[in-house]
């Protein structure tokens, strides 16, 4: 029996780990980022910033792909309500992960599509006391530097992190969960209800 066709998934993320995640359940999918502004606007709480974001982003890919099913994400870091995004410089990475270090923090990823609408999923992430020398180190990897909060949990920062309460794959980028009930809402169908 020949599967139904159905229109193409497009990721709107320029990250590697959430096409990794996607790629690793058999989905097949195009990558077109979204190029826009991502400052937090002024009064905007961290959930909302969020999935103001990954709508936009899913909205903006959309016009270029109108054929498509278009998903995008906006993962946060967030420290006593206020977000962390991708540090500017190693110092501004080294001041992060100081204000993080034997601490629990918030990290939020909200995911979109296209026409549909978004959630957000909160995973609290509990960092382990670190020293100085040690952040420098990590530092000096060149990782933290395009990363939310300046770390990546699956990557060489996994060290600094103590404990993880909640979505995993929601701190990498991309909640599996709430992403296959989000494109089954869409009416995309997964890799095994295509048999």
């Amino acid at each position: 029996m020949t599967p139904p066709s159905q229109p193409p998934l497009v990721l709107a993320s320029a990250s590697p780990r959430r096409r990794a995640l996607l790629e690793q359940l058999g989905i097949a999918l195009t990558v077109d980022p979204a190029h826009l502004d991502e400052n937090v606007r002024a009064g905007e709480a961290a959930e909302r910033y969020v999935l103001r974001l990954a709508r936009e982003k899913a909205e903006a890919v959309h016009v270029r792909h109108r054929d498509a099913t278009v998903l995008a994400a906006d993962t946060s870091v967030v420290l006593d309500g206020v977000v962390l995004g991708k540090p500017r410089d190693e110092d501004e990475a080294l001041s992060m992960l100081r204000r993080l270090c034997g601490r629990a923090h918030e990290v939020m990823t909200a995911i979109a599509v296209a026409g549909i609408g978004g959630r957000c999923v909160t995973a609290a992430v509990t960092f382990a006391p670190a020293t100085d020398a040690a952040l420098r180190w990590y530092v000096s990897t060149g990782e933290p530097m395009d990363k939310a909060g300046a770390y990546a949990v699956q990557g060489i920062g996994g060290f600094l992190v103590e404990r993880i309460e909640g979505s995993h794959s929601a701190v990498v980028g991309l909640p599996l969960v709430e992403t296959l009930a989000l494109l089954r809402e869409a009416g995309y169908l997964l890799p095994w209800e295509r048999r």
